[in-house]
C-alpha cells in the first residue's frame, strides 16, 4: 500500500520474457519463472517492470465480514407423502387418543382417552370417531427470495508486474468466503389426503363435552380400548400449510488475476476476476399441517444434502492504507458479483433449490501488505 516507487524494482525485461512468465504463473509455477529476470532489458516510462522475488510490499492478506444478497430458493413437492405426526397403532390420532391406562385396560376398557371436537361424537348412534391421515399427495411449489446473510471473507494475493506510468500493479488473488444461508417457504398447497376413521362405541357412558382429555390413572368415564370399526376415506380438498426451509452453509473459493491502482498515497483500488467453485452443504426441513374437512395432522422431518457448484466472479475493493506505530495495515470495503449455478437438495419427492445465479457480496475488514 506504500507508494510503489519505494517498493518495486525498476529493472526491465523483454516483452517476450513477460509473456513467458505470465504463462508460467497461470500454469501454477509462477514463483520459479519470476526468479529469472533479464537485468539488461530496459523499459520506457510507460512500460512494465517485472517484480523480482523478495521485493517488499507486493503481497497482501485481508480478513473481514461480508453480507450476501440477491440469493433465492425454489421449493417443490410432487408425489405421495407419508405423515409422521400421528401413531394410530398406539391409539394416537389427529383429533384425540385412546391409549392403555395404568390398569392395563382392565375389562377391555380404558380411562386414558380424549377427543378434540364436538363433531366427533354422535349421540344418536352412541359412537365417538377419531381420524388419522396416513398420507397425502400434492404437486406444487414456490420461489422465495432470501434475506441478506452475514458471513466471512478472506483473501491472499501477490503482485508480479509493475505498470510504471499508471502507478499500478498486476498480480493474482486467492479468496475464500463462508456464508450461512437460511431461506423459508410458507406458501400453502392443495392436497388429496388419505384418512382412516376409527369408531368407538360409547353406549353406557356419559361422554364429557369437547374438548376432553382424560389421564392415564384409569379413573373417569371408560371407553372400549379397541375401535368397533375402522374405515377409510379420501379428501380431494385438503390443504398443506406450514413451512419448508433450506439451512445451508456455502463455501466458495475464487482465484484470478488482479489489478491494483494507487489512486493516492493512502488510497488504492483493486479489481480481480476469475472462476469460482463452491460447496453447499446443509438440510432441507419441513414442518407442515395437513388439513381436511374434519381434522388436521402434523408432519415434520428433514434430510441432508451436499452439492458442488461452479461459476465466476468480479470483485472491486477500495483500500485505505494506515500506519500504526510503524506497522502497515489497510482497511477495505468491497463489492463482488458471483453468478453461480444452483445447488439442489432432494429426497422422496421433495426438493429445494438454492439459486445463486445473481448473488452479490458486500465486504469490509482489515488487511496487511507484506
Amino acid at each position: 500500500m506504500q507508494t510503489l516507487k519505494h517498493r518495486l524494482l525498476k529493472n526491465g525485461c523483454s516483452h517476450s520474457l513477460f509473456a513467458w512468465s505470465l504463462a508460467c504463473f497461470l500454469a501454477g509455477i509462477a514463483p520459479n519463472c519470476m526468479a529469472q529476470t533479464n537485468a539488461d532489458a530496459q523499459f520506457d516510462s510507460s512500460g512494465f517492470v517485472l517484480i523480482r522475488p523478495g521485493d517488499d510490499w507486493t503481497r497482501h492478506f485481508h480478513v473481514g465480514a461480508m453480507v450476501g444478497m440477491n440469493i433465492g430458493a425454489s421449493f417443490h413437492e410432487n408425489g405421495l407423502f407419508k405423515i409422521s405426526g400421528n401413531n394410530a397403532a398406539n391409539g394416537i390420532y389427529d383429533d384425540g387418543y385412546v391409549r392403555e391406562d395404568q390398569t392395563g385396560n382392565a375389562g377391555g376398557y380404558t380411562g386414558y382417552w380424549g377427543y378434540n371436537n364436538a363433531s366427533q361424537y354422535n349421540a344418536a348412534a352412541q359412537t365417538l370417531t377419531f381420524h388419522s391421515a396416513s398420507s397425502y399427495s400434492t404437486s406444487g411449489g414456490a420461489n422465495v427470495d432470501g434475506n441478506p446473510s452475514v458471513g466471512f471473507d478472506l483473501a491472499y494475493g501477490d503482485d508480479y508486474v509493475y505498470w510504471k506510468d499508471a502507478h499500478a500493479r498486476i498480480g493474482w488473488e486467492l479468496g475464500f468466503d463462508l456464508l450461512p444461508i437460511s431461506i423459508t417457504d410458507s406458501h400453502p398447497m392443495s392436497a388429496t389426503v388419505n384418512q382412516s376413521l376409527y369408531t368407538f362405541n360409547t353406549g353406557g357412558i356419559v361422554v364429557p363435552g369437547a374438548p376432553y382429555h382424560g389421564g392415564s390413572s384409569g379413573q373417569g368415564p371408560l371407553l372400549p380400548g379397541s375401535p368397533s370399526s375402522v374405515t377409510s376415506q379420501t379428501f380431494t380438498t385438503g390443504t398443506v400449510t406450514g413451512t419448508r426451509s433450506l439451512d445451508v452453509m456455502l463455501y466458495t473459493i475464487r482465484l484470478g488475476p488482479s489489478f491494483f491502482w494507487d489512486i493516492t498515497e493512502n488510497l488504492g483500488l483493486s479489481v480481480s476476476a476469475g472462476p469460482v467453485i463452491g460447496v453447499a452443504s446443509g438440510d432441507y426441513k419441513y414442518d407442515e399441517i395437513i388439513t381436511t374437512g374434519n381434522s388436521s395432522a402434523h408432519n415434520s422431518g428433514s434430510f441432508a444434502g451436499t452439492d458442488v457448484i461452479y461459476g465466476g466472479y468480479v470483485n472491486a475493493t477500495l483500500k485505505y492504507h494506515v500506519v500504526d506505530n510503524g506497522r502497515d495495515a489497510y482497511f477495505y470495503i468491497g463489492a463482488q458479483y458471483t453468478p453461480m449455478g444452483s445447488a439442489t437438495f432432494s429426497n422422496g419427492g421433495r426438493s429445494g433449490q438454492l439459486n445463486l445465479d445473481g448473488q452479490v457480496y458486500l465486504s469490509a475488514g482489515i488487511g496487511w501488505p507484506f
